[in-house]
């Protein structure tokens, strides 16, 4: 298939697989890490840039728990970037965590894509179970990290909380600032078992359901794009089929980070497609009219330049639809808006004060049952 040239760059991707809780090789959150990454490995060949764990990997953060995670791992061509979470730390330090080969010393910085990435600890600080703390030094380093971000880059940030889950007040206000005054793009994270996406205008909140204490929904892992400060999200269930369909770019309306980011009367329609079957088609379809063709670009992106038809009613509905060479199809929907449309009020509050609610054909259900809201008491202590 001809491929045309690559208009932009190609979009940071990656697969967050949550909260993994390891105990022991017969659990069945064991197996389920197991096959994530064996379809990822299938699946997802050249179309990853990472695999993200966002803390919490062993429930006891003991040794042998984390052997097995690293024995996972081998299977993962692709880079993995741990950071830590509170069961981590539930022996008192992280020393077993850092045992992990896949374990950078944390906080660290990575350039992937264009975007540069920011990983921190809010454990190692504290003292271990809910006490998130930055610390002084690590709360230096990242007000250093961002003044240092040229301009025009985006920044993604890869936390275990909720700015507003931090211990202290003052350093939970002045992450929080950071965040709108560097304008981050991204915030990832773990620990609230379930999956959520929240945007107070400026920074989308993500956040992905645990593999190894299931409250709602089906085992699975999020995708997640990043495409010239657009986010986009998606949960794949781990029994769902492929192709799988992310379309990166143009924003859904609940994820515009500005008005910047609203369709104008032309635009360019962006997707990336999982699957370890060739491609055979890709089209798109805007406000229920014809399905168009998409075309191949240099880096891997399907995309297409599309007209927003007059007077169409806001948001409109955007379908991209794959078929593999076996005819079988994957989709995924969004919905757009354009420059007149008018967000909800946000609050910058770094928590999900601002969430966007259910949303159920991208995986989000809005029960809340995890640590943060609706928990059952099954798991007091995560």
């Amino acid at each position: 298939m001809a491929e045309i040239p690559d208009a932009r760059p190609r979009p940071l991707v990656y697969a967050h697989l949550g909260d993994l809780h390891i105990t022991d090789a017969k659990a069945r959150n064991y197996q389920d890490f197991l096959a994530m990454l064996a379809q990822l490995e299938v699946e997802g060949a050249g179309q990853l840039d990472f695999i993200y764990l966002p803390g919490d990997v062993a429930d006891n953060g003991q040794p042998a728990q984390y052997r097995l995670v690293a024995a996972a791992l081998r299977l993962a061509s692709v880079p993995v970037h741990l950071i830590t979470g509170d069961h981590d730390m539930e022996p008192g330090s992280l020393a077993n965590f850092y045992a992990v080969p896949a374990a950078a010393p944390l906080p660290k910085a990575l350039m992937v894509r264009g975007v540069r990435c920011l990983f921190l600890d809010l454990c190692g600080p504290g003292t271990g179970g809910p006490d998130f703390r930055l610390g002084t030094a690590q709360l230096a380093w990242l007000r250093e990290e961002l003044a240092g971000v040229p301009a025009g880059t985006e920044v993604a940030l890869f936390m275990h909380t909720y700015p507003a889950d931090l211990r202290d007040a003052a350093e939970q206000a002045e992450v929080i600032a950071l965040l709108a005054r560097h304008r981050v793009a991204l915030l990832d994270m773990g620990h609230t078992h379930y999956n959520e996406l929240a945007n107070d205008g400026t920074t989308i909140y993500a956040a992905t359901r645990s593999t190894g204490q299931i409250e709602e929904g089906p085992v699975g892992y999020s995708l997640i794009s990043l495409d010239q400060g657009i986010v986009s999200w998606r949960f794949k269930p781990l029994d769902g089929g492929f192709p799988f369909v992310l379309i990166t770019a143009p924003a859904d309306y609940r994820l515009l980070r500005h008005a910047g980011q609203a369709v104008g009367a032309q635009f360019d329609v962006r997707a990336v497609i999982f699957g370890a079957n060739a491609v055979a088609s890709v089209q798109y379809q805007l406000a229920g009219g014809p399905w168009l063709p998409m075309r191949l670009d240099a880096t891997g992106v399907w995309q297409a330049e599309a007209v927003c038809p007059a007077g169409a009613t806001l948001p409109l509905s955007l379908i991209v639809e794959a078929r593999d060479v076996t005819g079988r199809p994957g989709r995924h929907q969004v919905q757009v808006a354009s420059a007149s449309y008018q967000p909800p009020p946000r609050l910058g509050a770094g928590s999900d004060a601002t969430s966007i609610g259910a949303w159920e054909d991208n995986g989000i259900l809005g029960t809340q049952l995890g640590p943060n809201r609706n928990a059952r008491p099954l798991h007091p202590s995560s």
